[in-house]
């Protein structure tokens, strides 16, 4: 789970558990619906593990146009700051 205090009011997704391409599709869907909500940012726990699912959402991040940017919490290595394109019309 998120300590951080200052991310306890973003959208977070859990994949503890999951493998990668589980993961995959659980994260496109989660960028999905907080495009929807308009919802900036998001966090995804992927966990420390092999690392094989931070793997895998890095490169599915990489090619998502809808990510603006996105980068390793500096205090937690097993989650993932997202940053979403959220189109103004």
């Amino acid at each position: 789970m998120i300590d951080n205090i200052f991310y306890k009011n973003y959208p977070c997704i859990d994949l503890h558990g999951y493998d990668t391409e589980s993961a995959r599709v659980a994260v496109n869907d989660f960028i999905n619906d907080n495009l929807l909500l308009n919802n900036h940012t998001i966090l995804i726990i992927h966990g420390k593990g092999t690392g094989a699912v931070k793997k895998s959402v890095h490169e599915n991040l990489s090619k998502n146009k809808q990510v603006l940017s996105y980068s390793q919490d500096t205090f937690n290595e097993g989650v993932t700051i997202v940053h979403l394109f959220l189109d103004k019309h």
